[in-house]
């Protein structure tokens, strides 16, 4: 009898219990605090180049003169940088770096500390319908999916931070003497243009991205029965999660 009732009692906590994917939440939000400061230290230069050389109108590359190719691509990334030393062209490629700063890190700690915390709250409304319409695995990957696409979407408010720190880095005459209230009030709703287009991005990227990490983990058999995964399958599962959410 009492064998069961034990047999019956676990059935219901896997039909509704979520697969254990996270730590606590302090825990999310720090590493994602860490994860957004790494990922600005490593990465702002790289895109600094990417959106000078985006913007440069003029020709940069000259087939038949490699020589021209180089300076032409030496003032296009380093700009008014471009005669200065190593030093200076290194450091010429952070501007707007208070701006990125505060968009990459309140970013990181909205999106990845706040999707675990709207996953355990729709697990807990949502989770058995989930199981029990999909199955457990594939409900879990739909819920983690659909979490992080809401979250995707309700990113767009940090897009006037976004705007800002591209000015910096292609425009800065535009900043240049102007304080932080300044240019809200003065830009207003201006610094949300495109902001449908963003919406429309984030949602099916965001959505391929949690959902294809869940899945990798699933796969692996990561987070089942309280067991968290491993460093290497939470890497595994991050790189499939990425770019699940590129290719969309």
């Amino acid at each position: 009898m009492t064998s069961k009732k034990e047999s019956t009692n676990a059935n219901h906590v896997t039909a509704t219990s979520p697969i254990h994917m996270s730590g606590k939440s302090t825990a999310r939000i720090i590493g994602s605090a860490v994860a957004g400061v790494s990922e600005l230290a490593l990465f702002h230069p790289v895109d600094t180049v990417a959106k000078r050389l985006m913007s440069t109108e003029t020709r940069v590359i000259t087939l038949h003169s490699p020589a021209q190719t180089a300076a032409n691509l030496n003032v296009a990334i380093f700009r008014n940088a471009a005669a200065e030393s190593i030093g200076q062209k290194a450091i010429s490629l952070f501007p707007g770096i208070g701006f990125g700063a505060a968009y990459k890190i309140l970013q990181r700690v909205y999106k990845f500390g706040g999707q675990p915390v709207l996953l355990d709250s729709m697990t807990k409304r949502f989770g058995a319908d989930f199981d029990e319409r999909f199955g457990r695995k594939t409900g879990r990957t739909l819920l983690s999916a659909t979490s992080g696409s809401l979250i995707g979407i309700g990113e767009v408010i940090l897009l006037p931070l976004d705007a800002l720190k591209v000015k910096a880095q292609t425009s800065p005459e535009q900043l240049h003497g102007r304080g932080v209230i300044d240019i809200f009030t003065k830009e207003g709703f201006g610094l949300y243009r495109g902001a449908g287009l963003t919406v429309m991005r984030n949602a099916p990227g965001s959505f391929a991205l949690f959902g294809g990490n869940t899945a990798a983990k699933i796969f692996m058999g990561a987070g089942e029965d309280g067991n968290r995964a491993t460093w290497a399958q939470d890497a595994i599962a991050s790189c499939v999660g990425a770019t699940a959410s590129i290719t969309v």
